[in-house]
């Protein structure tokens, strides 16, 4: 009798607390949308820009803009300076060799036969960048004609660089003129034949 009474009290304990309960369901959690970042057009200028002097830094013009903004800088200056101390990144310390290469097409850090070596092109530009910032324009050097006399022994350097600041700031609004006369341009080689052929010339680019 004992046993009935217990057999019951459990099946009854069972109905009221079953062993398995379903879960509620939940309806999956849609994934995240990641919004892919458009490319800077002033990147998509100097990537053109640099591409008609065949230049190693080509495919690092995105890393100039967002160094130059990081910093607060013209985003021409950088590379301009690259411009006149290694032809954009061609003649550098260590030449391109892995291994011995400095990636430093700025002239930064070097003395007779020292050199400063960056880790690779992008830790050039941003480098550079901040020690523009730092040591230049917040001492009040703001262009290059004022950083040249502390810069560079060159008393032409200042100009050099200005130079290639204009070259690129008029390569700029006729890439823009072009891509409104035709949207779908990528790259405006017709007119790196002509904006920029000065510099060639003067400098035996």
């Amino acid at each position: 009798m004992k046993r009935i009474i217990l057999l019951s009290i459990l099946i009854s304990f069972l109905l009221i607390h079953p062993l398995y309960q379903e879960q509620p369901f939940e309806p999956a959690t849609q994934p995240e949308k990641v919004e892919a970042k458009a490319l800077d057009p002033r990147a998509q200028i100097l990537k053109d820009y640099l591409a008609k002097y065949d230049s190693p830094l080509e495919s690092h013009a995105q890393d100039f803009i967002d160094a130059a903004d990081k910093y607060q800088l013209d985003w021409k200056l950088v590379p301009a300076i690259a411009g006149v101390e290694s032809t954009f990144g061609k003649n550098i310390p260590g030449g391109y060799e892995p291994g011995s290469t400095s990636y430093n097409g700025w002239g930064w850090g070097v003395y007779g036969d020292q050199a400063l070596f960056f880790t690779s092109w992008k830790n050039g530009i941003f480098t550079v960048a901040e020690g523009l910032k730092e040591k230049y324009v917040n001492k009040g050097l703001i262009n290059p004609y004022q950083m040249n006399t502390v810069y560079a022994a060159s008393p032409t350097w200042g100009t050099h660089v200005s130079y290639f600041i204009e070259d690129l700031d008029q390569y700029a609004k006729n890439f823009q003129k072009l891509k409104l006369i035709n949207p779908d341009l990528k790259s405006s080689n017709s007119e790196s034949k002509t904006a920029g052929t000065s510099a060639q010339l003067s400098f035996g680019i």
